[in-house]
């Protein structure tokens, strides 16, 4: 093995090491010249692949919220038809009397008792299916309810694209409950 001076040489490489010693220490401090090395960058083809990559991630991820908040708006829709619900068979109770949610296709709205109308966004279609008695045009009906909590039945479909929430209403106790259905 190769050494310059007194020192030792690169086990690893082989390659001598230049030391140098200090006249008033007996250890020697090894120099710390770096080795030439070849300049190394990443080329143009690199980078274009690297921002692909990453458009393509960007797209995937900026997809998939648009289809979650989607969904969300659908079912914050679905909830509060939910719950429009529920207050006209709870004031058709706590009243007395008759109450109806009246919810007209062609303005894709609906409207308790003793509330303004609801619209639903653009993108979000209504369907209804009601007892013939309750159908008050060709694009409006209701869901009636009567003092004991029963009602006239029927079912509501949210729709958004693909997703579709049904709101069914139990004929018989008036009970209200929101599924989703399977794309």
């Amino acid at each position: 093995m190769k050494s310059w001076e007194s020192g030792i040489g690169n086990r690893e490489s082989g390659e001598p090491v230049r030391e140098r010693r200090c006249a008033h220490s007996p250890f020697s401090i090894p120099d710390s010249q770096p080795r030439a090395r070849s300049a190394r960058g990443f080329t143009l083809i690199e980078l274009m692949a690297v921002i692909v990559l990453l458009a393509i991630a960007l797209t995937a991820v900026t997809m998939s919220f648009s289809k979650s908040l989607q969904s969300a708006q659908i079912r914050a829709a679905s909830r509060d038809l939910v719950a429009a619900l529920r207050y006209t068979r709870g004031q058709a109770i706590v009243k007395g009397k008759q109450q109806v949610l009246v919810l007209d296709l062609d303005q894709n709205s609906y409207t308790a008792p003793g509330k303004g109308a609801v619209k639903l966004p653009k993108d979000m279609t209504l369907r209804l299916t009601t007892a013939e008695s309750e159908v008050t045009g060709g694009n409006a009906g209701g869901i009636r309810f009567f003092a004991d909590g029963s009602s006239t039945g029927g079912h509501i479909d949210v729709l958004q694209g693909r997703r579709e929430w049904r709101i069914n209403v139990a004929w018989l106790t008036g009970d209200i409950a929101l599924d989703e259905q399977p794309n």
